[in-house]
């Protein structure tokens, strides 16, 4: 564990009492949900804070100003959606934002896969592990769950026409449908971080290799040329790389293809050193600077690696059980699988912190904005 003098300093932040009808609630959930953040210490006094942030709130709509410790105002906007949790995440994810540049993570969501009611189905969280949502309720069950950056979409694996296929859900009327009508499997759909694209392993041309699909013109492209099983394909931030793990004979390795540039361009594959045997579940960090993956002894031992990209020395982050880890949005968290249980690893102090546990077998959780 890193000593108290290795961490790095945590600006101070006084909220002053919000005024008007629901001034008091909105001031108590300010200060539970900048506690929460881990990004500022409250100060009790004004004159100990680098910021302070005061405002109003009548009738759940909130209005923020953020000042300096010189009394300049660095933003004041008013937040107006009908929960009044609702504006104050989003203010303190604006707060977070204008001081770290990084984005706050109140409003992201987690989604995950669990048994919990028998079948393994797909289903959202909070970033502590709080409001649980259920996503599918399909009968032959949903695995490999992928959010769109705008979280208004998931994509995710079901069984239904008795081999894999990706489905699409819009999140907010429900309504789905299958990624490809071509025969043969698809699996291990992934959101591209830009347009609505699909990384999606297909079988219709024989063995299954990595596309790209295009949601708007359901046409897809073959990217990758291999001789074993791809999966997990994940987006490098730029949208330009795509890294997967595949098994040709020696062990599951990770692999990198670079999308053509233009219509006559051509992909790039090349096999990615992660200094591990069985890598598997690879997870770009935001800015693409590190990868995060489970790798896997010949004891069967599952752990998460983070290691630099393109090069650099891995580092263990979890074990005893520890698999299928994915970024916070801010780069300072990961999520990970760890026996059943949903574990989040703060990378700046080393603490690991279960968010939710007894919630059925929870596997393949990956976080979205």
């Amino acid at each position: 564990m890193l000593g108290s003098k290795e961490l790095p300093e945590v600006p101070a932040l006084h909220v002053n009492a919000f005024t008007g009808g629901t001034g008091e609630s909105v001031t108590r959930f300010v200060k539970e949900e900048v506690l929460a953040s881990n990004e500022f210490l409250l100060a009790s006094q004004i004159d100990q804070a680098a910021f302070r942030l005061e405002g109003s709130s009548v009738g759940g709509r909130v209005v923020g100003k953020l000042l300096d410790a010189e009394g300049k105002t660095l933003f004041s906007r008013t937040y107006a959606a009908p929960g009044i949790r609702e504006n104050v995440l989003a203010l303190v994810d604006d707060v977070i934002f204008a001081v770290t540049g990084k984005p706050g993570l109140a409003l992201s969501r987690i989604v995950f896969v669990s048994d919990l009611d028998g079948t393994k189905q797909v289903y959202l969280c909070g970033p502590n592990g709080g409001e649980v949502q259920k996503v599918t309720s399909q009968k032959h069950g949903a695995v490999s769950p992928s959010l769109s950056p705008d979280v208004s979409m998931v994509a995710y694996t079901t069984y239904r026409s008795g081999y894999p296929v990706v489905e699409v859900m819009d999140l907010h009327s429900g309504w789905k449908r299958t990624v490809t009508d071509t025969p043969g499997s698809s699996f291990g759909a992934s959101f591209a971080p830009d347009e609505p694209r699909l990384a999606v392993v297909m079988s219709f041309l024989g063995n299954p290799e990595v596309f790209v699909t295009d949601l708007n013109s359901n046409t897809a492209g073959c990217l990758s040329d291999t001789v074993g099983v791809p999966s997990s394909p994940v987006w490098h931030p730029d949208g330009k790389q795509i890294m997967f793990s595949c098994d040709e004979g020696g062990g599951s390795e990770l692999f990198v293809v670079e999308l053509p540039e233009g219509e006559d361009g051509s992909s790039k594959l090349f096999r990615w050193r992660s200094g591990q045997r069985f890598s598997t579940d690879p997870s770009w960090s935001p800015s693409g600077d590190k990868v995060a993956f489970t790798a896997v002894s010949s004891r069967g031992n599952s752990s998460v690696i983070v290691k630099p990209y393109p090069e650099g020395r891995s580092k263990v982050v979890a074990s005893g059980g520890a698999q299928h880890p994915s970024w916070s949005p801010n780069g300072r968290f990961l999520v990970y699988a760890k026996r059943g249980d949903l574990v989040v690893y703060d990378l700046r102090s080393r603490q690991s912190k279960t968010i939710l546990t007894d919630y059925g077998t929870i596997s393949e959780p990956r976080w979205m904005k």
